[in-house]
């Protein structure tokens, strides 16, 4: 079985020159965790894919994708599920892998991503799914909340049509993995590229409640 690893770096000493800019690192400064690994969960391929952000409370949350029959792609692979794992010592220690996202066989979810709204205290978690056993090759666009820490998550929520458009139903299209931002008068903003049509910014202006495309976008993408 092939082992992926997905390391964390955690800096336990910066020393930083302000006026030059330079930043040197002691030899011994960097602590390298193995947070996920196929070994870990009986029947994983691979880990791929990262994101990782702060809670409202501190505990610092890594979210996955658990690639189970191989470590192909969201078109090539119909068991994929979302994990992560939290620390609450801001890194020393991590929980055991759970599950966020979990479709039935056949139905895939990839490419995480992390958003926290600052106002309401909720981190959204973007994700990219395909049914390959009945809509093959077409990618929906959906997100699920928590409200509390990360500690339990809501139902998936398909906001495709929200943030693309019908005569991108067939193309190559996905929410970018990493995170988004919130801007100081509270939008959302987060980024989704279209192969074809390019990288596009999407946003909430009412805090998740309903999201929108800016369609301005920026060539080439991927």
């Amino acid at each position: 079985m092939k082992a992926t690893l997905v390391t964390c770096y955690l800096l336990a000493s910066i020393v930083a020159h302000s006026q030059t800019g330079d930043i040197q690192i002691k030899d011994d400064a960097i602590d390298y965790q193995n947070l996920f690994s196929a070994p870990m969960r009986e029947g994983v391929s691979c880990f791929r894919i990262p994101a990782i952000i702060t809670a409202p409370n501190g505990d610092l949350i890594a979210a996955i994708d658990e690639r189970v029959p191989s470590c192909g792609d969201l078109k090539w692979s119909n068991d994929i599920n979302i994990v992560m794992r939290r620390s609450e010592d801001n890194g020393e220690s991590w929980s055991e892998i759970e599950t966020v996202v979990d479709y039935p066989l056949g139905q895939s979810a990839s490419d995480p991503s992390m958003l926290l709204d600052e106002v309401t205290n909720t981190i959204f978690l973007f994700f990219n799914f395909m049914d390959l056993d009945n809509e093959k090759d077409i990618y929906y666009l959906k997100v699920v909340s928590s409200r509390d820490n990360g500690k339990s998550w809501s139902s998936p929520q398909d906001i495709t049509s929200q943030i693309s458009k019908l005569e991108w139903h067939k193309d190559f299209k996905f929410i970018t993995s990493g995170r988004g931002i919130q801007t100081r008068s509270g939008k959302l903003l987060h980024t989704l590229v279209n192969l074809e049509k390019g990288l596009h910014l999407f946003g909430s202006d009412d805090h998740g409640e309903s999201w929108f495309l800016i369609d301005t976008p920026i060539k080439p993408a991927n």
